[in-house]
């Protein structure tokens, strides 16, 4: 075995010293920092799932707020939609109840206009009357003046 240790170069005694030193720092590295990076890294694995957990929980509620969103959303599209056909409904019956109104004025304007020509012509008949009574009287009164002079 050393024949072939020495075709290759290799000085078994160094190999060894070699050998027993990478041992020692292999045990000393598992004794200190292997169970420490292990903890961190447990740590480590922890945070990661809980800010999954938190994550997968947040997504959840950001999904139930969107659903709640919409769903508000259409209620109060719902609601403006009746709010809207009452408004217009309640115009409309309030147009109505206007033209009501105004025709209600209309007419009796129309009657009272009616009313007040009426009594302009019955006025102008009887002046017009009084006016032809005086000058037939005039008339009458001339004549009879003219045949005693």
């Amino acid at each position: 075995m050393s024949e072939l240790f020495a075709a290759f170069g290799v000085n078994w005694k160094l190999l060894l010293i070699q050998a027993v030193n990478f041992g020692a720092l292999l045990f000393l590295l598992r004794y200190f920092l292997y169970d420490r990076i292990l903890a961190i890294l447990d740590e480590r694995r922890e945070r990661i799932a809980e800010g999954v957990k938190k994550a997968e929980a947040a997504d959840a509620r950001l999904s139930a707020a969107h659903a709640e969103g919409s769903e508000i959303v259409g209620k109060a599209a719902r609601e403006a939609e009746v709010l809207v056909a009452d408004a217009r409904t309640r115009a409309d019956e309030k147009g109505a109840e206007m033209v009501k109104i105004a025709q209600t004025r209309a007419d009796s304007l129309l009657s009272d206009a009616a009313a007040r020509a009426e009594e302009l012509e019955r006025q102008a008949l009887l002046k017009s009357e009084k006016d032809i009574a005086r000058a037939a009287m005039l008339a009458a009164e001339k004549i009879l003046k003219g045949k005693h002079a």
